[in-house]
């Protein structure tokens, strides 16, 4: 009977010292809201970038060829749309992210979360590099796959220092981006999936798996 003990205590002493390993080496207050409500907010931008690029092709070209001032205004409104919609996905799933680690008993900017931070950081503003130099030469069709690829490559290089989960959804962003090479003329469809439904689900799967009680 008290070999049964001392073997609980120890199990149970085992988990206590992964539990703090894994907190002082990984992010684990990642919510699942923050990627439903980011899912949200891109399916929301999507479909408002839908309306502007039918309202564009309907109004001025109907042969769907982007010249001239009014493609200049069209890159300038997808631009802000798509500022907004990172705003606003940001904001959500920080707040979401911030009451999961309020609960947990957790810093949300310490040395991990920083760490967290840069490794996706640097592969975004490559990718933003990127995608700014192909519009300043009107080259608009590979700038849904570009997002896509860029975004996956973040996820998967920031996964190391948050919850491994992630790192799956960074490889179906990236095959997502690659397959929507082959189909160009589809991009803003892409981009939903990508970041709208993929986002949603994957917020899901980590709700009920990390959070539900």
């Amino acid at each position: 009977m008290e070999d049964n003990n001392q073997s609980g205590d120890t199990l149970q002493e085992i988990k206590d010292i992964r539990r703090i390993m894994e907190r002082s080496s990984r992010f684990i207050s990642l919510s699942g809201l923050s990627g439903i409500s980011a899912g949200a907010c891109a399916l929301i931008g999507a479909f408002i970038g839908r309306y502007i690029l039918k309202n564009y092709y309907g109004t001025y070209n109907s042969h769907g060829f982007f010249s001239g001032d009014d493609f200049s205004r069209l890159k300038i409104k997808l631009t802000g749309l798509a500022l907004v919609v990172f705003a606003a996905a940001f904001i959500s799933s920080f707040y979401f992210t911030w009451q999961k680690a309020k609960k947990q008993g957790l810093p949300v900017w310490d040395y991990t979360s920083k760490r967290l931070f840069w490794n996706m950081l640097i592969p975004l503003l490559a990718g933003a590099g990127f995608i700014l130099a192909m519009l300043q030469y009107d080259e608009w069709r590979f700038v849904a796959p570009a997002c896509l690829i860029f975004y996956g490559l973040a996820l998967v290089n920031a996964s190391k220092y948050t919850l491994t989960d992630i790192r799956y959804l960074g490889y179906c962003e990236i095959a997502l981006g690659l397959i929507n090479m082959l189909f160009i003329g589809y991009g803003l469809y892409f981009w939903a999936t990508g970041f709208g439904v993929l986002h949603i689900f994957y917020g899901a799967i980590m709700w009920f798996k990390y959070e539900k009680k």
